[in-house]
């Protein structure tokens, strides 16, 4: 197989709340032979908060980073679901939209930079499994994890909107009934635990203006996984993991009972079946200590 190369929007959080996320991407990588070209110049996404204010010039930032990865000819690689959403809308948007792209490229041409809609954009979990491979993963793993009952959290904004899904991913996932991770932690030969939070929103993005509405959500989708009997939690996206990690204090306070679970980044849980150590996945950067390692 030829070596899988990517543009890497690493996104805001990978490089300064969730450290460890950037870590592991980088271990597993090396280890499936994946090279990851990482976009230094890119800003933030938006985090579909910009969005709200100024579409256009989320627009423009988010074509502005594309443009990145196209002047590299590689697809571009997410690694954070709010990430994906905005850059994988603007993509969307522009490429159906004639005008929209010219007022974009009118305002991207000030800085030198033209979006033509040439790279692709998916997450890196839709990489390893569309593109990698999930035998492949099954092949090179060193260590199962079999003794481990994983639930996945898929969060919102990887698996939706579905219109998107034929876009970035080839398996087109079902937001309803979505496998993906599912598959994945299969393939590290762990045991999948199904739960009916496990495709509903972590709370993060109502964090702001509804708080408690945010802990709710939070401390649901915990209880869902403990109460499915799960040993530790997976999450393809670190907004997803930093409520999920770290705010189980006040999740606890306003579900009425005490919830706690590790909560592993996907990348975290590749690593750990192929052998990584657990410093190069940085798994003493949890708030919600792993002790099971």
């Amino acid at each position: 197989m030829e070596k899988l190369k990517y543009a890497l929007f690493t996104g805001c959080t990978a490089k300064e709340s969730t450290p460890e996320q950037m870590m592991s991407t980088l271990a597993v990588a090396k280890k499936l032979g994946i090279e990851l070209v990482e976009l230094t110049e890119a800003s933030c996404c938006g985090a579909s908060h910009l969005q709200d204010y100024d579409d256009f010039l989320s627009l423009v930032l988010n074509a502005r980073n594309i443009a990145y990865a196209e002047k590299h000819g590689l697809t571009m690689v997410t690694i954070c679901n709010t990430c994906q959403l905005n850059t994988a809308m603007t993509k969307h948007r522009l490429d159906h939209n004639a005008e929209l792209k010219a007022k974009v490229n009118a305002k991207l041409a000030e800085v030198g930079l033209e979006y033509k809609g040439t790279s692709q954009i998916t997450h890196f979990l839709y990489a390893i499994i569309d593109d990698f491979g999930l035998d492949k993963i099954k092949e090179m793993v060193v260590k199962p994890l079999s003794q481990f009952n994983i639930a996945p959290f898929y969060g919102c904004h990887n698996i939706r909107p579905s219109e998107l899904q034929n876009e970035t991913h080839k398996g087109h996932e079902n937001p309803y009934k979505p496998t993906s991770l599912d598959d994945l932690i299969i393939a590290c030969g762990g045991v999948n635990v199904d739960y009916e939070e496990k495709n509903k929103c972590c709370g993060f993005h109502a964090e702001l203006q509804a708080p408690r509405t945010a802990a709710i959500l939070t401390g649901n989708a915990v209880a869902g996984a403990m109460d499915a009997n799960a040993d530790w939690m997976v999450t393809p996206c670190p907004l997803c993991h930093l409520k999920l990690d770290t705010q189980t204090h006040h999740a606890s306070v306003a579900i009425g009972r005490d919830v706690s679970l590790p909560v592993l980044h996907m990348q975290q849980m590749i690593g750990l079946a192929l052998g990584c150590s657990t410093e190069e996945l940085g798994l003493k950067h949890h708030v919600t200590k792993v002790d099971f390692v």
